[in-house]
């Protein structure tokens, strides 16, 4: 599958790890970050960059699009979607990967359901030793959406220990 990441530093640095964990599970991943230095750090570790959101949605090409942000909760979020949600079209999903307040999650999502795009909340704990571990994932949203995406969420969940 295809997965832009938005968010690959401060907060991000998990949106890295992700993004790595991803890549070598066979997954396409194209990232953002505000930062050149974050970006060519990504693109050392086989991420592809994209030096702006826009240029983000337009490499992760095969409509239905995955997006996953790793911003911090709050008004960053909504500053994302504003730039995203005109970018993307019936059926591409959003996916929020900080700590929305629960009450944020519901608005948002039902304003994106009004134009057709998914919008999946997927609380994350697991912090940058997830990539070798593997991730805590609480997902929430449309059923179908979130079962169109379950190769990348698998491909993200914490590696059960033997006991």
């Amino acid at each position: 599958m295809e997965i832009g990441m938005i968010g690959l530093g401060k907060m991000g640095k998990m949106g890295m790890s992700m993004a790595q964990r991803l890549q070598r599970d066979g997954h396409r991943v194209v990232g953002f970050a505000r930062s050149a230095g974050t970006r060519a750090r990504a693109q050392g570790q086989g991420i592809e960059p994209a030096d702006s959101i826009e240029a983000l949605v337009h490499h992760v090409l095969q409509p239905p699009r995955a997006l996953r942000m790793m911003v911090p909760a709050g008004e960053v979020v909504d500053q994302t979607i504003a730039i995203l949600s005109p970018l993307l079209s019936r059926g591409d999903t959003i996916i929020d990967g900080g700590n929305s307040n629960y009450k944020d999650t519901l608005r948002r999502g039902k304003s994106l359901s009004e134009t057709e795009i998914d919008y999946i909340d997927c609380g994350t704990s697991g912090g940058i030793l997830g990539v070798k571990q593997g991730y805590s994932l609480m997902i929430g949203g449309d059923e179908k959406a979130t079962n169109q995406l379950r190769p990348l969420f698998t491909a993200l969940l914490h590696d059960p220990q033997p006991c």
